[in-house]
């Protein structure tokens, strides 16, 4: 098989077809897991949004592998998880075509945030939506049928889902409508799902109550736009010799004469990216509350938020506020020493500290001269230059 790049020319999964963008920029959860009686109810999926990635050193534990037992350093992405806020209550028929809505019921207190979304343009709305739907809580007449409905979906309903939505207002971006999808709930009976999802109505819920650590998940989401690209960008396919007339990114047999149309599995240019991916078998290395580094070094206390930093590549965003290569204790506040002595009692880790700053704080050390020196040598010169005066005359 010499010259093998000759004569396999073609790349890429057919099964992606057609690489066209995605509708939607929230990720769609096809399939939930299947359910299991015998749990506990639990939630079976959760939002969040990409903060960035960094790597971390771990230990390979695989027999069969060289690598066993050794350290390897892995990529991994940070995810920020705000809790999710449960407004709703979905209930599932089954039908020889699939499922069915069958009762949807919504809370009392909506949100801003979660009305934005019934809206194209919220400064230009009236804003009342729900406002006649809130009223049924309120009311004897309206509780009784609120209560009606939960009856009939304990009943009739095989598949039960929560509406959830992100909350924006804690994350830093400029978008101010919240993502609302359907999470469906697994373990116990229907009775216990429907009781679940009544008493967590306006309720947050935290990531640790979804997942866990080192557990194995799938991550759904639309991939980064990259526009309209060539074959050898989208299907990276073999460029062709130097010699080739008209352009050597180009797939040069694109089919027979007849039929006389290109065929789908033929590499042509298109869009590339913003596509909707599943990537399965994710494990999940740590759940932990971030770190905010405000004002460069105040915030910190203790080797474990100097963890943090590392892991999350929390120094890159922020400007530290020493320019030398060590850092000294008199630069902070009054209130930050005691909390600086009362965390770092020994020496060895104000070192780890000075150490760990040195690595991102600028690489010349150069000695600058004080005011003071400098006014000292301009004086020197001066009495220096009127003494060889003196004696030239």
């Amino acid at each position: 098989m010499s010259h093998r790049k000759f004569e396999h020319p073609r790349h890429g999964n057919l099964g992606f077809l057609p690489k066209k963008r995605a509708r939607r920029h929230r990720g769609k959860v096809k399939s939930f897991p299947k359910d299991d009686p015998k749990k506990p109810v639990h939630l079976t999926a959760f939002l969040g949004y990409k903060a960035g990635m960094t790597h971390i050193v771990r230990e390979v534990d695989r027999p069969a592998s060289k690598l066993n037992k050794k350290e390897t350093v892995e990529a991994v992405t940070i995810i920020e998880t705000p809790p999710m806020v449960i407004v709703g209550v979905v209930g599932y028929i089954v039908t020889p075509r699939g499922l069915r809505a069958y009762k949807t019921i919504y809370a009392q207190h909506l949100n801003e945030e979660c009305r934005r979304r019934f809206y194209k343009n919220w400064y230009a709305a009236k804003r009342k939506a729900f406002s006649k739907y809130s009223q049924k809580w309120n009311d004897d007449a309206g509780k009784k049928l609120l209560d009606n409905d939960f009856k009939q979906m304990t009943k009739y309903c095989k598949v039960i889902r929560v509406l959830a939505h992100t909350q924006m207002k804690l994350l830093r971006k400029r978008q101010k409508k919240a993502h609302i999808m359907e999470i469906q709930l697994n373990g116990g009976t229907i009775e216990d799902k429907v009781k679940y999802a009544r008493e967590h109505l306006e309720k947050q819920i935290p990531v640790n109550q979804v997942f866990t650590k080192d557990e194995m998940i799938d991550t759904i989401s639309v991939t980064k736009g990259r526009g309209f690209k060539g074959v050898t960008s989208r299907w990276h396919t073999r460029k062709l010799p130097r010699k080739t007339h008209k352009g050597l990114r180009k797939v040069a047999c694109i089919g027979a004469w007849h039929p006389a149309h290109v065929s789908r599995s033929v590499a042509r240019a298109g869009q590339k990216g913003y596509h909707h991916r599943t990537e399965i078998n994710k494990k999940i290395y740590r759940i932990g509350d971030a770190i905010q580094v405000k004002d460069a070094i105040r915030h910190l206390e203790g080797d474990d938020v100097l963890a943090n930093i590392n892991q999350s590549q929390q120094s890159s965003s922020t400007t530290l506020s020493s320019s030398s290569s060590s850092y000294q204790k008199e630069d902070l506040p009054a209130q930050k020493k005691n909390s600086f002595k009362q965390s770092n009692p020994k020496q060895k880790q104000q070192k780890r500290i000075c150490i760990a700053f040195s690595i991102f704080s600028s690489s010349r050390s150069t000695k600058k001269k004080t005011t003071t020196q400098v006014k000292r040598t301009r004086e020197q010169k001066k009495k220096q230059t009127g003494v060889n005066n003196e004696t030239k005359r």
